[in-house]
């Protein structure tokens, strides 16, 4: 019909043979460890030839920068699903949001290293990759202000705690449970410290705003 889209059929195939490399590439970095990934490996699980990987991704660092930004993505997602459900009272919301993060991380330790560890050498994700990142963060603070939690340090200690419980797991006990039960203790400890109690918000206090001066 008229005035209906002309499909671009060739750019179909090529993300599509994209998508198949990437899940060729989880699947081996799991088997093998995030920082051994093997382009020869990845490339035997799609039927090609390892140089063919190149009319796809111009480098392996270009192949980690995808899944990089598949796994944030995937994050981003989860979370803000994840907010439309959050209670309104302080404690039990943190205690979800940080259960509800730590499983996403210690359900694949291999997209969790690639995700918050510097485990590949000379590997920055681009500002492209890094967004969805930052726009965790953003989402993580936006929740917290909705509770009156809005200094950098107050951010900052919230997100310490919660990948200090997801390394000792991942290196300590992957796949058992051993910090996933201190986490709701870890978020009293938090509210403890910033006088959120289950009725009310947290004490007024001079705060320097998020993104001010240190």
């Amino acid at each position: 019909m008229l005035g209906e889209p002309i499909r671009d059929r060739r750019a179909e195939r090529h993300e599509a043979t994209r998508a198949e490399i990437l899940t060729a590439a989880w699947a081996v970095a799991r088997e093998q460890g995030i920082a051994a990934l093997s382009l020869r490996d990845v490339a035997r699980r799609v039927g090609m030839q390892a140089p063919s990987l190149y009319s796809y991704f111009t480098s392996k660092n270009d192949i980690y920068d995808a899944m990089f930004a598949q796994a944030w993505t995937d994050a981003l997602d989860g979370i803000r699903t994840l907010k439309q459900t959050l209670s309104d009272e302080p404690r039990e919301a943190l205690r979800t949001a940080q259960l509800w993060f730590f499983d996403f991380a210690v359900s694949d330790p291999a997209r969790y290293l690639l995700m918050g560890q510097r485990t590949i050498p000379g590997f920055e994700p681009s500002p492209q990759a890094y967004a969805p990142a930052v726009a965790v963060i953003d989402e993580t603070k936006a929740l917290l202000g909705s509770f009156g939690i809005t200094s950098d340090d107050d951010v900052d200690l919230w997100i310490t705690l919660s990948a200090g419980c997801i390394a000792q797991q991942t290196a300590n006990e992957p796949g058992g449970t051993r910090w996933r039960l201190v986490l709701d203790r870890s978020v009293d400890f938090y509210c403890d410290a910033l006088g959120i109690t289950k009725s009310q918000r947290p004490a007024t206090k001079a705060k320097k705003p998020i993104g001010g001066k240190r």
